[in-house]
């Protein structure tokens, strides 16, 4: 059975966020998408926009961990009607600070876009001690 459209997209998300290729990470966000972080540290918040997404947050996440965030994807689940949702584990070195954490964001996807991501992560008083 051929995997659905939707997890087919977050699949190569992942991939082109993993190698660095922002030029695919754009072509499959709307202009307008918007990355929800959550947390009370510095990188948490609501970017919205594609150029706020990958040149701010993207950015900031491998300037802040001097590009040791590496986020190994573990699986895909969609409803079939405009949501997907990632599992993934992630790993980062930030000064003398490590971090190594499961999370998952929740996808939406208009026709072949996305257009919004809800990022959970397992422990926020983890996150919010590393990137603070």
């Amino acid at each position: 059975m051929a995997e659905h459209p939707h997890a087919a997209l977050v699949r190569k998300g992942y991939t082109a966020f993993q190698n660095g290729d922002m030029d695919t990470l754009r072509s499959l966000m709307t202009g307008d998408c918007t990355h929800h972080v959550p947390g009370t540290h510095p990188l948490s918040g609501d970017h919205k926009g594609i150029d706020a997404i990958l040149s701010g947050y993207y950015g900031r996440l491998q300037a802040e961990t001097g590009g040791s965030f590496r986020v190994e994807l573990r699986n895909v689940f969609v409803d079939g009607r405009g949501h997907a949702v990632s599992v993934h584990h992630f790993t980062a070195d930030r000064g003398d600070k490590h971090i190594e954490e499961d999370g998952g964001i929740v996808f939406r996807v208009v026709g072949d876009k996305i257009t919004d991501l809800d990022e959970c992560v397992a422990d926020l008083d983890t996150a919010d001690e590393f990137w603070s």
